[in-house]
């Protein structure tokens, strides 16, 4: 069974329409759908979900219960030693959904590392990422470097210097693209 994990950017708290009609679409081909238990995009996706009468949806949390689930959905809890609260500690569950996953989907605001941090745990997988762009309205696919490279035009500088010292951006970056120089040599 093909699944879809569906994230974004916590400052993100409704979604698009083309956001809501590609969940649409995910929903109409009956994929399974991960979804995290943040506040921001991710309860802004549960509660379309509810809305549309999703049944096929597991939230993932980090520690013992979720911080939002709004449609009483299976709950798969992700053990970590990772200080509760910390980066780290909320990370272990997007690691296992961007594992489990065939696809993701990401809003993105263009700054928020936790999202960005998915996109790169995904394509570190060879797993495709559609992002839609809020500030832009737009869908940029990411399957390759090149594509997640097109996709960082849209930081700000402050943004990418953020990224760098909460995820080590460029030195993931530079890793990808050693891995992907090494499957063309």
């Amino acid at each position: 069974m093909t699944t879809v994990f569906i994230a974004g950017s916590m400052n993100i708290r409704n979604l698009d329409r083309k956001v809501q009609e590609r969940i649409d679409n995910i929903l109409k081909s009956g994929f399974d759908i991960v979804v995290g238990d943040a506040d921001g995009a991710d309860a802004a996706v549960q509660e379309y979900l509810l809305e549309r009468g999703a049944t096929k949806a597991t939230v993932f949390c980090s520690g013992d219960a979720p911080r939002n689930n709004l449609g009483e959905w299976p709950v798969r809890t992700v053990d970590t030693n990772h200080a509760p609260g910390s980066r780290a500690f909320f990370t272990a569950k997007d690691l296992l959904m961007a594992e489990m996953a065939n696809f993701g989907l990401m809003v993105w605001d263009a700054k928020s590392t936790g999202t960005l941090s998915n996109v790169l745990e995904l394509l570190s997988r060879n797993k495709k990422c559609l992002v839609f762009v809020n500030k832009e309205k737009t869908f940029k696919t990411v399957s390759d470097v090149e594509q997640l490279e097109d996709l960082l035009q849209y930081m700000s500088d402050n943004a990418k210097q953020k990224a760098e010292q909460k995820i080590k951006l460029l030195s993931r970056l530079d890793a990808m693209r050693h891995q992907q120089s090494q499957m063309f040599a």
